[in-house]
């Protein structure tokens, strides 16, 4: 019989319309970590919405931490950047305190990422509406990285969003990319974009980040996990005693 020390848990706090993410961590963790998800209501990637998904975040939260995960992601980055700088502590904080459990969000998992990357200046692509884009780039850049370009899909229908090709985020990619960026980021935990992230940075010779490769790379890094040989630098890289240490710290006291 397996020993609770022998495995490890992940929490995931998704809108409820997503049809991504479960399925695309799933594929890529480690047979002794188990992903175990509960959701919170959002059907459209609006300025309202996004900021509603998150009363139930407690009610949410509390479920996971009936099943002892080891860490909480809310991997949803306009929803988590929302309310500007700090609201993601913010969100940690909630999270946390209704848990018990250490937490993250997509917002705080690219902060520490670009971080980690040493990165100044990205690009920013979505799928989902100028304004929705426009309020996620003034969280980074209120954070102290600059956002040379962005492109926005215009799709507000999040089942929507979930049913684009992965090649739609590689193509926002090329085009949004600049010779000056260190960085490229392709926002949006329902927009499949694992598949495209080593092409995409073989292309163009940087590195590539997404809403849900971030977000899994934290949580990893928060649970001091070995490093992933795949979905770009950033897990191959710095996961495990090779990491670079952390900005800051989203666990409790």
């Amino acid at each position: 019989m397996a020993l609770r020390k022998d495995f490890r848990r992940i929490g995931l706090l998704v809108p409820s319309s997503s049809s991504v993410q479960e399925r695309d961590i799933c594929r890529v963790l480690p047979e002794d970590i188990t992903l175990h998800v509960a959701r919170m209501r959002l059907s459209n990637v609006d300025a309202e919405s996004t900021l509603r998904v998150v009363q139930e975040i407690e009610t949410e939260s509390q479920k996971l931490a009936d099943v002892d995960v080891d860490v909480i992601i809310f991997p949803a980055t306009a929803p988590s950047s929302r309310n500007g700088i700090g609201y993601d502590q913010e969100l940690i904080k909630r999270i946390s305190a209704a848990s018990g459990k250490p937490a993250t969000t997509a917002s705080t998992a690219l902060l520490e990422a670009l971080h980690v990357l040493s990165v100044k200046r990205i690009v920013l692509g979505a799928p989902w509406s100028a304004s929705i884009n426009q309020s996620v780039s003034a969280f980074i850049e209120a954070n102290g990285v600059n956002v040379l370009a962005q492109e926005a899909l215009g799709l507000v229908r999040n089942l929507e969003i979930g049913l684009l090709d992965p090649q739609t985020a590689y193509d926002v990619g090329r085009r949004v990319n600049r010779p000056r960026a260190d960085a490229v980021m392709l926002a949006c935990g329902n927009w499949s974009t694992f598949s495209i992230i080593d092409p995409l940075e073989h292309d163009l010779g940087k590195p590539v980040l997404t809403t849900n490769q971030v977000s899994l790379w934290h949580a990893l890094k928060m649970m001091n996990m070995r490093p992933l040989g795949e979905l770009g630098v950033l897990l191959r890289e710095h996961l495990g005693q090779s990491a670079s240490n952390s900005r800051s710290s989203s666990v409790i006291d």
